[in-house]
Order: C-alpha cells, then sequence, then structure tokens
C-alpha cells in the first residue's frame, strides 16, 4: 500500500480521518505505524497528501492530514477488452489501474463465455474493490470508469466510433500483417480480443469503422499479458 486512500465517510473532522478494517489492519501489521508516523494518503477522486497519525487503539487510528497536490496525469487510452474470465479480470482491473488507465469498455464478442457476464465481480463494489488496489500501488486517487456492453456488433456500430474519435484506433490481433507502433503516447483507443483472439467477422467489423489491426510479435500472450504489454509499448 504505496498510498492510504480515503473516503468521505473517513473524516471525523475537517483535517481528521478515523480508519479501520483492512487500511488500519495494513498500516499496523505491515508498516508497524505509530503516533506521530507519517504516510502518503489521498481522497478518492480528489487531492493527495500526507497524513500524521495523532491517535491508535485496538480497531482503529487517526490522522491529521494535508492534501493539496494533484493526481498523477492519467494516460489518454480508451481501453475496449472483451470480458476475460473473473479470476484474471480482477488482475487486469488492478493492473490497468495502477498504469493510469481511466476509461474501460467490457464488452462481449464471440469467445466469451456467457457465464462470465454472471460473475459477482463485475458488480460495481467488487470492481471498485480491484481498481482501489491499483490506485493504492500507484499513488493516484483517481477512479477509472468501467462501461459493460453486451452485445458486440451493436457497440461497435453505433457506440465506438464516437468514443474513438479523433484517437488512433487500433485492434490488438495476433493474424495481423502489421507489427504494433511504439511510444504513441497520443490520444489512442485500444481493443483486445479473449483468449483465442477476436474471430475474423469482428476484426472486419472494426476494420470497416476505421480500426488497424497490429499483431506483437511471434508470441501469443495471455490476455492479462498482452495488455499490459501493448500499454507499456504505446506509452513508454
Amino acid at each position: 500500500m504505496n498510498l492510504i486512500i480515503l473516503k468521505t465517510s473517513d473524516f471525523t473532522g475537517n483535517k481528521i480521518v478515523r480508519l479501520h478494517g483492512r487500511r488500519f489492519n495494513h498500516l499496523c501489521t505491515v508498516n508497524k505505524a505509530k503516533k506521530g508516523h507519517e504516510f502518503s494518503c489521498g481522497l478518492l477522486n480528489d487531492k493527495i497528501g500526507t497524513g500524521v497519525i495523532t491517535k491508535i487503539s485496538d480497531n482503529f487510528l487517526e490522522m491529521e492530514v494535508c492534501l493539496e497536490n494533484t493526481p498523477p496525469t492519467p494516460l489518454p487510452l480508451t481501453l475496449v477488452l472483451s470480458l476475460p474470465r473473473p479470476k484474471m479480470l480482477k488482475r487486469i482491473i488492478e493492473n490497468i489501474t495502477s498504469l493510469g488507465v481511466k476509461k474501460i469498455y467490457l464488452i462481449n464478442s464471440w469467445r466469451v463465455e456467457k457465464s462470465y457476464w454472471q460473475s459477482p465481480l463485475l458488480d460495481k463494489e467488487n470492481l471498485e474493490k480491484q481498481m482501489i488496489l491499483g490506485l493504492e500501488q500507484s499513488c493516484d486517487t483517481m477512479l477509472p470508469k468501467i462501461y459493460q456492453k453486451r452485445f458486440f456488433t451493436r457497440f461497435v456500430k453505433a457506440e465506438l466510433p464516437l468514443i474513438a474519435k479523433d484517437s488512433m484506433c487500433i485492434t490488438a490481433h495476433p493474424k495481423a500483417l502489421k507489427k504494433c507502433p511504439l511510444h504513441l503516447n497520443t490520444k489512442t483507443t485500444l481493443v483486445i480480443g479473449p483468449e483465442g483472439g477476436l474471430i475474423d467477422k469482428e476484426v472486419d467489423t472494426l476494420e470497416n469503422i476505421g480500426f488497424s489491426s497490429f499483431h506483437i510479435g511471434q508470441r501469443i500472450l495471455r490476455v492479462e499479458t498482452a495488455v499490459t504489454y501493448l500499454i507499456a509499448r504505446l506509452f513508454t
């Protein structure tokens, strides 16, 4: 936990917060927190700063906080991701949050198992838990926005053109003839398929609205590895 994420409900006064549960346990057991110790803090979707412990009891601690700094600049990336297996999705959401992705579309595609959409992980509360882990890791406070789209063709034809307007439009596809560019560092919309990739018809549908297909080399990577690799390739 490199940053303690605070919520407005933690405040008991103008600059005083009270922490219990997971954050309290982590600070006491991992950081060996004592009265007077200072830690990096940030208010969810707001400023970053520091907090000094003013009180510790058996089940909570209080801190006086000063939050004056802005969070890191987000990546200019919109990620469109075919819904992966729930266990994999947990790791992906945490990782891409820590990398600074702020707009994520989880979509259906032909190779996505229908049962994945029934996972409780897709509940707003559970997604937020994974995002907060990513924010804590990367010293950020701004939650990504996650949208769920169950109908591939309707989404790609009716919504994606507006979402991707004025951006570099990329489909990651292992059968593509061109290799993915490096160091774009510009507004980008990136589509990544499921395990096994998008089917040809889906790739064609994307190409028809202006998406270019690129591969990342001879090796076929798992989705969670490919997502991180592609983001690092495009934005370093």
